[in-house]
């Protein structure tokens, strides 16, 4: 198996498993919040689409085409933009409520800019 490819299935699984770990707490309402379980909030449930990227991502790192890397390279900036947005907006404080940013929220932004450089790591052939 290719390099790249092994390193964007464990890249990948880090951040489907991120999305499942506390992104925040609220501490006045006594929630925490999750990529999937953000009930009590009205922020939908962001990991899905992370889900869709990451999916999307690994379905064209496993082509050896410089088409397919490039597709991928879009795919993961998407991934990463989303991450972003998630790592500004979400947490931020309103009507006086500041909610507590949690590791699961650092490890989906961490593993989509992973995500976003594992396509372009490869052996290079000895001569």
């Amino acid at each position: 198996m290719r390099l790249n490819v092994l390193l964007s299935l464990l890249v990948a699984a880090l951040l489907v498993a991120a999305c499942f770990m506390p992104w925040m707490t609220i501490e006045s309402k006594g929630i925490t919040i999750t990529g999937v379980d953000t009930t009590g909030t009205t922020f939908g449930k962001p990991a899905y689409f992370h889900f869709f990227w990451a999916g999307l991502c690994l379905l064209f790192v496993l082509f050896n085409k410089v088409w397919s890397k490039r597709v991928t390279l879009l795919f993961a900036a998407f991934n990463v933009a989303w991450a972003l947005r998630n790592f500004l907006l979400l947490p931020a404080c309103a009507g006086g409520e500041c909610p507590v940013r949690k590791l699961g929220l650092y490890l989906v932004l961490a593993s989509s800019v992973l995500l976003f450089f594992a396509p372009l790591v490869e052996r290079k052939p000895i001569d």
